[in-house]
């Protein structure tokens, strides 16, 4: 690794405008505008239309990925490496994934970030790169452990603390800025009011508009704090919809009044908050925008809406081009045009770069697209960077790495704030807490899906595992989503050597197999806890459980406070912040907003 100040020298592709345009940590003075315009004005227009691009790229590395990651860069962008992609299209931003092989741990992250500046800055009149990523903590997630992850969104409208929710982003958005990574695709600002909201459901604070918009507000000036962007999502609103936009197009029917007084508050408080950058929806609303396009298409939506009526003049950045709900009316080659002309500013990852790319550059040269409004959106895109501290010194250090991610301070601080959101909401004859005396041979079955970072989990061995360190000898038993008859009878079989049973349920629908697991294995006269480890909305489909906690993700510190619950080291905290309604009765509520037992 070349010394910090060899690190700091490939910065000398800034031109001279830019180093004397910003004062040292990014805060621009007055009249820093006038000065990014004279920087603009000496960008091609290649260099412009690059400036407004977000894309993925395969590797580790920005100069030497692997060689299936450099196929994959050659098969779906034209080019090997990260830094050749950079040469190429003159990309504003890239956004990590864990599938791409960006984030294996944090010091490779840092020295990816690194690279993509130095690959940048290395170009004519070279820019700093927006590096972002998806890290909303709970079930999405794209940097694991060792890094610090919180629970989710859900889990803390359950804890209904503002103080937590920006100290999440604090702490978060430091971890995230030591890495190299300014810009978090988060929090999510949608009220989820739909049971069936494939989608959204728990990256949501909850279904109160007015808790959802105070946890949002405060979870953006804790990255705000740390010196990250952060974006609220997904305008105006995806909460209430039963179609998932990565595979269909969801039409939204709330009336405007209904949208004024549900979705937008939490956008309003976002805007109040000073977020960074705020994300489009790929949804229709036909009482906001009739034309049946989506809302990354609507000018109507993102001007006449978030720019006029809400008064944002921050970066808007798509949702993912590549997702099916807005690419279902136009081809790939109209979408970025489109969503530049309704007032975008950044087009997060097209499907082909080159097809978006030449369509921008095309649509400029033609007339359609004038110069002047894509320099609008390279001067928020810089505004951004400079506030940001990137157009100072856009590298970091490894030795911040080791002193800022994954400390036992913050692991210590996500583990407490975790223990406030766990939830009891069903506890006949006081069965919980279990007593390692009364109940020492626990049994630990259930669903085990795939960890959002790829480093946690699986859930039932991480609840065995837990509940062992508390004085039980728990034995962890993996009977999935959807278990089997062969996979029941085995779980059934094994609860017979147990003195209790814990099961970890899924999104448990009225058909789900999973039915029939808890039935028979209440059936054994065992006494069976049952924890939510996704949505909590489960609790409805199996009333017959008599101790019930929603954790309301599978992640190592959501579950292992869940089992601190059921110990009784913890007293549960947690309250609902979505209604549980009877399943064969949608108008009948079985738990309220802020239902929550105690010991």
């Amino acid at each position: 690794m070349p010394s910090r100040r060899t690190v700091l020298a490939a910065g000398a592709g800034l031109t001279t405008a830019l180093a004397t345009a910003f004062t040292l940590g990014g805060t621009a003075h007055a009249g820093a505008d006038r000065r990014l315009r004279a920087v603009i004005s000496r960008m091609t227009l290649e260099e412009k239309v690059g400036q407004v691009f977000v894309t993925r790229v395969y590797g580790h590395s920005a100069t030497a990925p692997d060689q299936a990651d450099a196929d994959a860069n050659l098969a779906e962008l034209g080019v090997r490496t990260a830094a050749e992609l950079i040469a190429r299209y003159r990309v504003g931003g890239i956004i990590y994934f864990t599938w791409a092989h960006n984030t294996r741990d944090p010091l490779q992250i840092a020295d990816l970030s690194n690279g993509l500046q130095r690959a940048s800055l290395g170009q004519p009149r070279g820019l700093p790169v927006l590096v972002s990523t998806d890290q909303e903590h709970g079930i999405v997630a794209r940097v694991g452990e060792p890094a610090t992850l919180f629970p989710g969104a859900m889990a803390i409208g359950a804890g209904g603390s503002r103080a937590d929710a920006r100290t999440l982003g604090r702490v978060a958005g430091g971890e995230l800025r030591a890495m190299g990574v300014r810009q978090d695709y988060s929090p999510v600002a949608d009220v989820n009011v739909n049971p069936a909201n494939p989608v959204i459901g728990v990256r949501s604070f909850g279904a109160d508009p007015e808790a959802v918009a105070e946890l949002a507000a405060a979870e953006i000036r804790g990255y705000r704090a740390a010196g990250v962007a952060a974006t609220a999502k997904h305008f105006p609103g995806h909460g209430d919809t039963a179609v998932d936009s990565h595979y269909g197009f969801p039409v939204i029917t709330h009336t405007r009044e209904v949208w004024e007084a549900l979705d937008a508050v939490p956008f309003r408080a976002a805007i109040a908050a000073g977020v960074d950058s705020i994300m489009t929806a790929h949804i229709l609303v036909p009482a906001l925008d009739d034309s049946g396009d989506p809302a990354t298409l609507s000018r109507p939506v993102v001007t006449g809406l978030l720019r006029e009526k809400l008064g944002y003049d921050g970066v808007v950045v798509t949702d993912a081009l590549d997702m099916a709900g807005v690419r279902t009316k136009y081809g790939d080659d109209r979408v970025p045009v489109l969503a530049l002309k309704a007032g975008v500013d950044q087009l997060l990852n097209p499907p082909k770069l080159d097809v978006a790319w030449n369509a921008v550059l095309r649509a400029v040269r033609d007339g359609e697209l004038t110069e002047a409004r894509l320099e609008e959106s390279v001067l928020r895109i810089l505004r951004l960077k400079d506030r940001l501290g990137l157009l100072a010194d856009p590298y970091v250090s490894r030795d911040r790495v080791g002193r800022t991610v994954g400390t036992k301070a913050h692991l210590a601080t996500a583990d407490g704030i975790a223990e406030r959101t766990t939830t009891l909401l069903v506890n006949e004859g006081s069965l919980l807490p279990l007593s390692p005396l009364a109940h020492r041979r626990l049994l630990v079955v259930g669903a085990d899906p795939a960890s959002p970072s790829g480093t946690t989990g699986p859930p039932t061995g991480v609840l065995a595992a837990a509940l062992t360190e508390l004085g039980f000898a728990a034995t962890a038993l993996s009977t999935g989503t959807a278990p089997s008859a062969e996979t029941i009878a085995r779980a059934v079989t094994a609860a017979g050597e147990a003195d209790a049973v814990v099961v970890g349920t899924y999104n448990v629908s009225a058909t789900s197999p999973q039915k029939t697991l808890v039935g028979q294995l209440l059936a054994t006269g065992r006494p069976v806890v049952a924890v939510a480890v996704r949505n909590p909305y489960d609790v409805a489909q199996l009333p017959s459980v008599k101790a019930y906690l929603a954790s309301y993700s599978w992640t190592d510190v959501e579950l292992r406070a869940a089992a601190r619950v059921i110990a009784g080291a913890v007293e549960p905290q947690g309250r609902l912040p979505v209604p549980l309604q009877r399943p064969d009765d949608p108008a009948s509520v079985l738990y309220p907003i802020g239902h929550g037992l105690t010991y």
